[in-house]
């Protein structure tokens, strides 16, 4: 077992104390920068946020008091979740392209009485059992009347004084729920104390003092709170966007000299595959940090002179690998840090060698480092913490070197002919066609329990790419069981929110009408078949 570490001091973590000290220490420097001129420096922050809190103490809102926040990013988001945080009540956010059955069961889920929401979404309440939400609070002035529910305009949160009470916080409190992505089923609400949130964000290892962020995942995924953690931690500051842009991705980061910048897979790939330009190393960018990491990462790093590192992280746990700057490897990520312990187990917790593909599970040297469960959840926080770990339904390897390496989710192996094959594998070669913009690969069902590959790919714009010529492509690339058998094109692959492929959809869809078959195209793969000698 690791060596116990200090936990961190209340003012190293909280998020309030944090607030007090960069006012106190760097009062006119900017904190929070929003795309469209709006600053606040860290005074003007305290000042807003202070002045907010009181508002919501006002209206009842009281320490340990979980509060839904429905919002784009923008200046009400990035208030709600410090005031909020200022009181000791806990951050809920709710993803804003939710509506029927996937937002009732957020709502429901959390059990909140108050919810602050953008105005112009309200009208998704009405048809929805909204469980004990009693109180809205209406950002902008758009609005519409949900019977049942008392609707109170944002100006009341501004007229309340700038004095809300000091209730006592710890660093183990609670002090928001982010609910997962939801790609493999029901969302599942987080839950994040501040010793774990200050874990996680302090594991990016390559932001320190100073560091301008780019804000570009939303508030309600844990990369949007993230950033302004990691700025405060640091007394740095943040730039807020309402959305990822690949064409206005440079311009931003020129514009607002960001220094470093979280990038998932996907996100690279688009900006990889853009033409190359005399200004891709005219930036300000110092480190970029890129997960999943595959080849693109790898070029992405060469194409625009940045240093690229990589972690294994999920919204549960607190970075327990790391790696960079600029690994070679494909699939990479990292090694453990000091003060986590992690095994890679098989289906009944027992550990797999050194080379073996195993689940990922994981504890730490001191409490609330990681996640403390799923908000209302028992049965799902007992299955995911089983005999003492928390498991992650993620498949990775490590070399003799304690080297770790990305091989799939859990439910996404594939096992065809007896081999077990990793989508992201595939899915990484047929990536480096530069025909192909995004690609997924899924199992469908083969001959008796045996799977089939099914390749889900989107072409980049103006490009044409037949299925046959994509296999020809991999046949030097992947061994012949790997290759797949059917190909579907998509003009885009179905994605969360969060722009995380929607990999149950395209295995629920199955073999389409204009799914690609390479045996009844008669296109063959050949095994390789060496001579004994």
């Amino acid at each position: 077992m690791p060596k116990p570490t200090r936990p961190p001091a209340r003012d190293e973590c909280i998020v309030r104390e944090l607030l007090h000290h960069r006012a106190a220490e760097c009062a006119e420097q900017d904190f929070v920068l929003f795309d469209g001129g709006e600053r606040w420096t860290y005074a003007d922050t305290l000042r807003r946020v202070r002045r907010m809190a009181a508002g919501l103490d006002a209206l009842g809102v009281r320490a340990g008091e979980l509060v839904l926040s429905w919002q784009a990013n923008g200046p009400s988001a990035v208030a709600t979740f410090l005031a909020l945080n200022y009181l000791g009540a806990v951050y809920v956010p709710i993803n804003t392209s939710y509506r029927g059955a996937l937002l009732e069961h957020v709502v429901r889920k959390a059990g909140a009485r108050v919810l602050i929401a953008d105005g112009r979404l309200l009208d998704r309440l009405a048809s929805v059992d909204r469980g004990a939400l009693e109180t809205v609070i209406v950002i902008g002035d758009e609005r519409a009347d949900v019977p049942g529910l008392r609707m109170i305009p944002q100006s009341a949160l501004d007229g309340a004084g700038d004095t809300p009470p000091l209730h006592d916080i710890a660093p183990w409190d609670t002090h928001m729920v982010i609910f997962t992505s939801g790609t493999t089923g029901p969302s599942k609400g987080v839950l994040s104390s501040y010793i774990h949130s200050y874990t996680a964000a302090t594991g990016f290892r390559n932001i320190g003092a100073g560091d301008r962020t780019l804000m570009q995942l939303p508030m309600y995924h844990v990369g949007g709170p993230y950033a302004l953690l990691w700025a405060l931690i640091h007394a740095g500051s943040t730039v807020v966007v309402d959305a990822f842009s690949v064409s206005r991705f440079w311009d931003l980061v020129r514009r607002y000299e960001i220094t470093t910048v979280g990038l998932l897979g996907a996100m690279a790939q688009f900006l990889l595959k853009q033409p190359e330009s005399p200004d891709d190393r005219r930036h300000t960018l110092r480190s970029v940090i890129i997960a999943p990491f595959d080849e693109n990462a790898i070029a992405f790093g060469k194409r625009f002179g940045v240093p690229v590192y990589t972690e294994y992280n999920m919204t549960e746990l607190c970075v327990p690998l790391w790696a960079g700057p600029n690994p070679t490897v494909p699939g990479t990520c990292g090694r453990p840090r000091p003060d986590v312990e992690l095994k890679l187990v098989d289906e009944h917790d027992i550990e797999v060698p050194p080379g073996a593909a195993g689940e990922l599970v994981v504890r730490t040297a001191r409490p609330w480092m990681l996640s403390h469960g799923y908000l209302n959840d028992p049965e799902a926080t007992a299955k995911a913490w089983r005999n003492g770990w928390f498991h992650t339904g993620d498949l990775l390897r490590r070399d003799t070197d304690g080297n770790y390496f990305f091989v799939d989710r859990l439910k996404d192996a594939i096992r065809r002919r007896g081999e077990n094959i990793s989508s992201f594998e595939v899915e990484t070669a047929i990536l480096a066609h530069p025909a192909v913009r995004e690609a997924a690969v899924v199992p469908v069902p083969g001959d008796g329990s045996e799977d089939e590959v099914l390749a889900v790919v989107a072409l980049v714009p103006g490009a044409s790419l037949e299925p046959a010529e994509l296999v020809g492509f991999l046949r030097d690339k992947l061994p012949y069981f790997m290759i797949p058998r059917y190909v579907r094109r998509l003009d885009e692959l179905p994605k969360t929110p969060t722009q995380k492929v929607e990999k149950h959809v395209l295995r629920s869809a199955g073999i389409t009408a204009d799914t690609w078959d390479r045996v009844a195209a008669g296109v063959r793969v050949e095994r390789d078949r060496l001579s004994a000698r």
